[in-house]
């Protein structure tokens, strides 16, 4: 298998995941903020929450999120995914050529996010490059909590 379908299994895979997690994650550009509120809700000061969906298997999660973001822009904008698979860092060095030669490369910003929280939003990221991400939406989370008491943070 290639770093080229490594990004699409891991795009699907990570949609998927998001989507039986309660994320609405359809490859739309607004789709973004829920990848950025899936990071709010399971990082912390550039680690993975405790009992949170980044505490295991962290390296290939990014990844997954890197290719989903990747494949948000490519579907929106156009662009082809360039990878070298004699690369012992392919995940990591796996980019997205959009026009005229410029280059991303998603996989290391959803590490930047993790790292370095809300400031390196993924939303943020989509829009600078032409996305129409949309207004961040309101806070959707309904735990136990809110279900019950009727409140929203």
């Amino acid at each position: 298998m290639s770093i080229l379908d490594d990004v699409m299994s891991g795009a699907d895979w990570i949609a998927s995941a998001l989507n039986s997690s309660g994320y609405e994650a359809d490859f739309s550009p607004s789709s973004l903020w829920e990848v950025d509120r899936f990071f709010d809700e399971h990082t912390s000061n550039g680690a993975a929450l405790p009992n949170g969906l980044l505490a295991e298997e962290t390296g290939a999660r990014l990844f997954a999120l890197g290719s989903y973001v990747g494949e948000v822009i490519r579907q929106s904008i156009g662009g082809e995914w360039v990878g070298n698979d004699d690369d012992p860092q392919a995940e990591i060095n796996v980019e997205l050529r959009l026009a005229e030669n410029n280059c991303v490369w998603p996989t290391q910003r959803a590490m930047q996010r993790f790292s370095n929280g809300a400031e390196d939003s993924i939303a943020t990221y989509g829009s600078a490059l032409g996305l129409s991400v949309g207004d961040r939406p309101s806070d959707r989370r309904q735990g136990w909590f809110n279900r019950r008491f009727g409140r929203r943070r």
